[in-house]
């Protein structure tokens, strides 16, 4: 069954395409789309419209629209993220750290009092949004990316004139700041905390199971851990974070808002400073 997505003027229509007969189908509701476009007087842009062939068994079909046909693409932009055909993030990796590295050039040329509470006021705000916005959707999983992206936050505390001569860990001291694959994956268990509490649009089947096994230990709010055959998915969102969910403290996930969780899991890393860790 084809599905479509839509938010503000972006729309997206996708299927699992594996004969003629499916591409076809898929096809026709293109058809539909437009004719419901003309109906209401709102257009496609025909030129901005893409196709993009997801998978190791893609078939690699044509489709057009109102007789145009939709180019193909290995890299597309998508809400601000940007998505590659073989579903690695080294391109959203290049593309999030060179904003980040441009505004850090920025505020290094242009603020000449670099006190250390006003650089890092400014990094918080201009420069590590630009290497953590939608983080859970694209977290790199290969040491390469890990290790552009972690430069950025080295690189920035370097410009602090006070830290400059102290090792990485020690300038993340002073500065009370976390590693960036430290922020992930703590990002990825707030995730699944607004999940687990409704608090998200999404439901949490979308995405996990709890696990109905009482016999085994730690929190009531366990979830079930499934097989993966590809890399890829044993590093997508809702496998990578299972392990770390799982051997949080009953009281963390019982914690009655995200606030107190966060508080919370602040309070686990004092002691268990590798839960964060890869």
């Amino acid at each position: 069954m084809n599905q479509l997505l839509k938010f503000a003027d972006d729309t997206k229509i996708f299927s699992i395409i594996r004969t003629d007969e499916e591409a076809d189908n898929l096809q026709k509701d293109l058809d539909t789309l437009l004719n419901w476009t003309n109906d209401w007087q709102m257009q496609f842009n025909v030129k901005k419209c893409k196709v993009m062939h997801l998978g190791k068994q893609k078939q690699n079909h044509q489709y057009h629209i109102n007789g145009n046909q939709l180019e193909s693409v290995k890299t597309e932009k998508d809400l601000g993220v940007t998505l590659s055909a073989d579903l690695k993030v080294a391109q959203q990796c290049s593309n999030a750290c060179s904003k980040a590295n441009r505004m850090a050039g920025l505020i290094k040329r242009t603020i000449e009092n670099k006190d250390k509470m006003i650089m890092l006021r400014l990094y918080k705000t201009l420069v590590r949004p630009h290497v953590e916005y939608s983080i859970s959707a694209w977290s790199p999983h290969y040491i390469k990316d890990k290790n552009q992206i972690e430069k950025v936050q080295r690189r920035f505390t370097k410009m602090i004139p006070e830290l400059r001569g102290l090792t990485y860990g020690n300038r993340l001291k002073a500065l009370k700041l976390w590693t960036l694959e430290e922020r992930r994956n703590r990002a990825d268990l707030i995730e699944v905390f607004k999940l687990f509490r409704g608090i998200s649009t999404l439901p949490l089947e979308n995405f996990f199971q709890l696990d109905m096994d009482k016999r085994t230990r730690g929190h009531s709010a366990k979830l079930k851990k499934s097989r993966c055959n590809t890399e890829l998915r044993r590093h997508f969102f809702s496998e990578r974070v299972v392990n770390r969910w799982n051997s949080l403290k009953q009281a963390t996930v019982e914690a009655a808002e995200v606030n107190s969780f966060k508080r919370l899991l602040d309070r686990e890393r004092l002691t268990r400073i590798d839960l964060f860790m890869d």
